[in-house]
């Protein structure tokens, strides 16, 4: 996340920042994400949130409903940062030359 804060304020980017882990999220604002992201990208399968998961939390991933609702209440198996910069468009991750080829274009 520091990188990517770094690099927007850098840029001179305007943003708001959102911090789900604490501020929580919505049922919608992850169906959003999901109607431009696969769900196996949304979800970062290499948190210790995720890892620490149960065999049958994990087998719930299957479905978009009930991984939406395992995302709202494990907040921090969603990959960061996730910067939405318009409807239909969105950067998951942080990738300095990705994020150049985004804001340049």
């Amino acid at each position: 996340m520091q990188k990517a804060f770094k690099y927007l304020d850098k840029h001179k980017i305007k943003y708001a920042f959102h911090n789900y882990k604490t501020e929580g999220i919505d049922k919608e604002t992850i169906k959003a994400w999901l109607d431009i992201l696969p769900l196996e990208q949304v979800i970062n399968t290499k948190s210790a949130t995720f890892k620490a998961l149960s065999d049958e939390d994990k087998a719930k991933i299957t479905t978009k409903s009930k991984a939406i609702n395992l995302m709202i209440s494990n907040t921090s198996m969603i990959k960061r940062p996730l910067l939405v910069m318009e409807p239909k468009k969105i950067l998951l991750g942080f990738s300095e030359q990705d994020w150049n080829d985004k804001f340049s274009s």
